[in-house]
């Protein structure tokens, strides 16, 4: 339990490092991490298969994809940067008290210590999951990881053109 709640306070760091931060890059990176804790969160509760595509899909693929798209925006100036920081501040200025606050009222309600999934799967192991029961949804997300990189791909040779 108490490893569930330190990954729980980490994914809340890593969130709002995402949403306050002023670099989109260290924001994808940001939610890059906290894809990642959430993961783990997902293998701790017994999810191997979420765990998986939340780690392929969400940290891998759309990071890149993130990045990429980064790459080909214009940077801000530093008077432009400061205005959108100001502008992030006054909007989420409130988000780190409501953070709290959810904290105080999971805290006084009580965060189950017999949390079960519902689903049990038939097998045991994720392989056997994965590649007998589930071989479609493989072929699927490797022909979107697929699909995503060549997009990645084209979008730097059309910038490399210019």
């Amino acid at each position: 339990m108490t490893i569930n709640i330190i990954l729980l306070i980490a994914m809340t760091i890593a969130t709002l490092w995402t949403v306050m931060g002023r670099s989109l890059l260290k924001a994808t990176l940001g939610l890059a991490v906290t894809s990642v804790v959430i993961s783990v969160l997902m293998f701790r509760l017994d999810s191997p298969m979420a765990a998986v595509f939340e780690l392929s899909v969400c940290a891998g693929l759309i990071t890149i994809i993130f990045v990429s798209a980064i790459s080909l925006v214009k940077p801000l100036t530093h008077k432009e940067a400061i205005v959108v920081s100001k502008d992030r501040m006054k909007r989420f200025r409130y988000l780190p008290l409501l953070v709290i606050l959810f904290g105080v009222i999971a805290g006084f309600f009580g965060i189950p210590n017999d949390f079960k999934p519902i689903y049990v799967a038939l097998a045991n192991d994720v392989r056997t999951v994965l590649w007998s029961l589930r071989q479609f949804d493989m072929f699927g997300q490797i022909v979107i990881i697929i699909a995503g990189a060549l997009g990645v791909v084209v979008l730097f040779r059309e910038k490399e053109k210019r």
